[in-house]
């Protein structure tokens, strides 16, 4: 059995530039318990969004384990558009309607999606029987659910925390189980 820890970031200090958004000083807070939270759970490897807020939140069990915080580009966030949207609510309420649908510049659900799995089967692939930790984003993660189950949608990404964390448990690439184990 592999286990997938997504970690969903902590909360983080608005910035337009979303490589480098740091963690608020809350976040900062809530990353060591995210650290705390997971030192009982056995954890081998720590892979990150390249986003310093996802890095920011990880990085703690990855020091704890004595072991290196890999980057893989692909579990980012989805760009929602190239330009600032004048309604966040109603711009993201669109893509999640129409999942071909992208801003200019931004990227589709579908592409997003496809991203994100892809990328979460690159670890399965990796690191078979392992217990992975993933420092990510909300809407990727939920992205990532709803391949496998699409009552995990636009309500549910909407009631996710900052932080949290699901365990995706997996035979091969089959999914067995989804939990939450942030509390």
């Amino acid at each position: 059995m592999t286990n997938l820890y997504f970690v969903r970031h902590a909360h983080s200090v608005y910035t337009p530039d979303e490589l480098t958004r740091p963690l608020s000083e809350q976040g900062l807070n809530d990353a060591k318990k995210v650290t705390e939270f997971l030192k009982d759970l056995s954890v081998e490897y720590v892979i990150s969004s390249p986003y310093k807020r996802a890095v920011q939140t990880v990085e703690g069990i990855a020091a704890y384990i004595g072991g290196q915080l890999f980057i893989l580009e692909d579990f980012r966030e989805r760009l929602l558009s190239g330009m600032p949207v004048d309604d966040f609510q109603a711009a993201i309420e669109r893509v999640w309607d129409d999942t071909s649908f992208a801003w200019d510049g931004g990227e589709s659900n579908a592409a997003a999606q496809k991203r994100g799995v892809e990328a979460m089967l690159q670890v399965l692939s990796s690191y078979p029987g392992k217990n992975v930790v993933i420092g990510t984003h909300g809407n990727l993660l939920v992205l990532i659910m709803n391949a496998f189950d699409q009552s995990y949608g636009f309500e549910f990404w909407k009631q996710l925390a900052m932080p949290d964390i699901y365990k995706l448990s997996f035979e091969g690439t089959k999914l067995m189980e989804v939990k939450r184990i942030w509390s």
